[in-house]
């Protein structure tokens, strides 16, 4: 029998064992599939190609500055919310026990435990800081309103970055593009002067100078391809992606006369710049301090209600000793403090905020002043390059027009591999000078608009 009874748990067991694996195998089909990871998710949904527009929005929105900016914006926001709850009461729960080392008596009677147990409820409400509660309000108001300026110099900041990075990337394009053409001619040059020097036709010398300007222009490439890689990395850091990431930024340097004078920049700088709004904001907030540090030399006056009860057990219900006024009861009362001498400290205090109030109202011209010249510097770089555009277009026609002219000569035998090379040197670098020139332009609008406080993703003209 014994046997047998074994035999039955043996196999009920071996059913459970069974039947546990089977759930957990429709468990583990039915479950959902894990989620993918953050990095997954922000690779899947990176675009293939950026132009200047879209580069800046979603750096805006994923650069990890910008989060940070974000968050201490969010936590004034907490701060002043905690500012305004300390103009309401406030309530206070006490319970606690006292032991005495013998029994209370009057006259040779009882008149308590020995042991008595306590709660209390206590609401206070200030009625009169010396304005110190409004002052911390309004200070804290003051702080992020700050933040909300702080908040839109970080955007700036990082539209500037992404711009000119993204100018700088198309000018390496640009410089590619004309490393390449200046190959392909050097590299067709050198075979026709292999060719005239096989049949006697050129020195020796005539196809070293090609091959020595050949090596050079590879160099140049070389340098090109890799500040076009550079400036890739670089946008790809400030987008917050990974920075061998395949994008592709698109568009082209371009030429948009800008109309507006000094008088307009400046007023539009002095209304939208952030660290101008953020000092006047600084200037307020020093004001409060000291209001804050004078708030000493004020009475302060409170009021506070009480309720008491008291009893010989840890719930406080009953006392066979208290009278029912002396166990439970409750008190309404007003209080003022006054501190009268404090050997000039507060006196000190209130001084030094004056001081610092003196001091931010100097940082803040300081600022309006570095913020026109700013304008002005950016405004003179925008002209200059502009005028350089022009002139560095009619050099790249005249250079082109004189490389074709010296190549016919050569191949004609009546110009020399000197002039031919000349040539070619002298489109490279006028092309080099108009793309310096454009990228020049277009970066000085980018920090012109900024100066002025203004965001300009698309870089237009306004």
């Amino acid at each position: 029998m014994r046997k047998k009874a074994l035999r039955h748990l043996s196999a009920l067991a071996l059913a459970f064992c069974l039947a546990g694996e089977q759930s957990f195998a429709l468990a583990q089909d039915a479950a959902p599939a894990p989620a993918k990871t953050a990095a997954q998710a922000k690779t899947q949904a990176m675009p293939s190609s950026f132009d200047l527009k879209q580069a800046v929005e979603y750096g805006l929105a994923n650069n990890p500055t910008m989060v940070s900016a974000r968050a201490q914006l969010l936590g004034s926001e907490y701060d002043q919310n905690s500012a305004m709850a300390d103009f309401l009461p406030t309530a206070t729960l006490n319970y606690g026990v006292l032991s005495y080392d013998r029994q209370p008596k009057n006259s040779g009677v009882a008149t308590s435990d020995q042991t008595m147990w306590t709660g209390s409820l206590n609401l206070h409400q200030p009625v009169f800081t010396g304005f110190k509660l409004l002052s911390t309000y309004q200070k804290a108001k003051l702080a992020k309103e700050q933040n909300e300026g702080k908040l839109t110099q970080t955007e700036l900041t990082l539209i500037s970055g992404i711009q000119t990075y993204y100018l700088s990337h198309l000018k390496a394009k640009m410089d590619v593009k004309s490393a390449n053409d200046s190959v392909e001619r050097l590299k067709s040059q050198l075979k026709v002067t292999e060719a005239f020097y096989e049949v006697g036709l050129k020195p020796k010398l005539d196809v070293l100078q090609a091959q020595v300007d050949l090596a050079t222009a590879e160099q140049t490439q070389l340098t090109s391809k890799n500040s076009l890689d550079t400036t890739r990395a670089k946008l790809n850091s400030l987008l917050n992606l990974p920075l061998e990431a395949p994008v592709e930024y698109v568009g082209e340097l371009a030429y948009a006369p800008f109309s507006m004078q000094l008088a307009d920049c400046l007023t539009r700088a002095y209304k939208n710049r952030p660290d101008i709004l953020v000092g006047i904001k600084s200037v307020a907030m020093a004001e409060k301090d000291q209001t804050i540090a004078g708030s000493a030399f004020y009475p302060e006056v409170s009021a506070d209600y009480n309720y008491y009860k008291k009893g010989d057990s840890p719930s406080i219900n009953d006392s066979k000793y208290l009278s029912s006024q002396n166990k439970e009861y409750w008190t309404v009362g007003a209080n003022a403090s006054w501190t009268v001498f404090q050997w000039g400290s507060t006196y000190n205090k209130y001084k030094s905020g004056g001081e610092s109030v003196n001091k931010m109202r100097a940082d803040l011209e300081n600022t309006k002043l570095g913020a026109g010249f700013e304008v002005k510097q950016y405004l003179l770089s925008q002209r200059e390059a502009a005028d350089r555009i022009g002139v560095a277009r009619k050099s790249v026609e005249t250079a082109r027009e004189s490389y074709r002219m010296a190549l016919a000569r050569y191949q004609a035998q009546v110009g020399t591999n000197t002039d031919l090379l000349t040539a070619q040197a002298s489109v490279s670098s006028s092309e080099a000078s108009l793309s310096q020139a454009l990228a020049d332009y277009q970066t000085a609008l980018s920090n012109l608009y900024v100066a002025m406080g203004e965001k300009n993703p698309p870089l237009e003209i306004r």
